[in-house]
């Protein structure tokens, strides 16, 4: 239950985070979006028993804690507590944190009350802090370059944006003289021209690439780059968090694999819309193009991490492609961009904080 609380709060804070483009630029809406995220999230997670054996083992702590800790079923349940809890309270809170920081820093809180001295910190340091760090730095530069290609491809292409202007027939009130000097108000029908402010507008694309309409190809790949994201977190997050079941050896680790997908997918259906304000527009404006580059950065990041079983966070790269995405186009959104780095820099020491007390708890009663 611990696991599934664990794996809830990882649904809710990350699913929206692969298809927060998608609503950012206005492309769809929030229904269809988080829809999307959940299909292919959820197909990542069935992949993951196939495809990411070694995040399965890294993140059973082995090598990290001592071996007698990982056996241990207090431990488990203080790690999966603790990170179920920073996760949640940052869903809620409307931060987009890393799930990955989370399980991290409960390893090492839960590990330092039940073994002062157990960690191995050179491990901490190779294995986890280390990608964690260069995850979102490598996502700015990805993010940024893929986009200044794209854009480089279309201008080449002879490809121009449209933007909408409202024009139509409104109702103005005008007070008119009247002989006996008074006025009387009268509607007269006026002919009004608006530009919205940009946020409003919907910005597309005119041409055609290889006989097919720029829009809709465009919005065709920026949904299979949605997915593919979607796709990537589902493989890379789903062993993660159910490696803290292979403690518990009357439990087919399939059937675990499969309790933690179902429960992100839940977790995501049901508790992500804080956060998807926040990944969609409070990071920086984007249009569908733009949108589907820091997308494509995303994937291939995640994707080749998750094949190598480095545990980047899904998060740090998510977020850094859009910031690198916005750098270029001068449209980042300093102030939010700034609190949600505040919360990844809170979020280990919380997840350690809250690991450590549960650990200290459950040890006590």
């Amino acid at each position: 239950m611990a696991v599934c609380f664990l794996a809830y709060s990882n649904g809710a804070n990350d699913n929206f985070k692969g298809v927060g483009s998608l609503f950012g630029s206005r492309t769809c809406g929030y229904r269809t979006a988080i829809s999307w995220a959940t299909f292919a999230t959820l197909a990542g997670s069935v992949a993951a028993l196939f495809l990411a054996q070694t995040l399965l083992k890294k993140f059973s702590g082995k090598g990290l804690v001592p071996d007698a800790l990982i056996a241990s079923p207090q431990f488990v349940l203080a790690v999966a507590f603790g990170a179920g809890a920073t996760v949640i309270l940052a869903t809620l809170l409307g931060f987009p944190i890393s799930t990955t920081h989370g399980l991290t820093g409960a390893l090492v809180g839960a590990g330092l009350v039940a073994a002062s001295g157990g960690i191995n910190f050179a491990v901490l340091g190779k294995a986890f802090v280390m990608p964690l760090f260069l995850s979102p730095l490598l996502a700015v530069a990805t993010g940024g370059a893929i986009y200044v290609a794209f854009r480089f491809a279309r201008l080449r292409l002879g490809l121009t944006k449209e933007m909408c202007v409202c024009a139509g027939v409104e109702q103005l009130v005008l007070p008119l003289p009247q002989p006996n000097g008074v006025f009387a108000a009268q509607t007269l029908p006026t002919i009004s021209v608006a530009v919205d402010n940009p946020l409003a507008c919907t910005q597309r694309y005119a041409g055609s690439v290889l006989g097919m309409n720029a829009g809709r190809l465009l919005d065709s790949l920026h949904f299979l780059s949605a997915g593919a994201v979607s796709f990537a977190r589902g493989l890379n997050d789903t062993p993660k968090i159910a490696a803290l079941l292979l403690v518990a050896s009357a439990l087919d680790i399939r059937w675990g694999l499969g309790a933690v997908a179902i429960a992100i997918a839940v977790g995501g259906l049901l508790n992500a819309r804080r956060v998807a304000e926040t990944m969609s527009h409070k990071i920086t404006g984007m249009n569908a193009g733009q949108g589907f580059a820091a997308n494509l950065s995303t994937a291939l990041l995640v994707t080749t991490a998750s094949v190598h079983g480095l545990p980047v966070s899904t998060t740090h790269v998510s977020v850094g492609s859009l910031l690198g995405m916005g750098i270029v186009t001068g449209q980042t959104k300093w102030k939010p961009v700034l609190g949600v780095l505040a919360s990844w820099i809170i979020t280990l020491p919380c997840a350690a904080l809250l690991s450590g007390a549960a650990y200290w708890l459950v040890r006590l009663f």
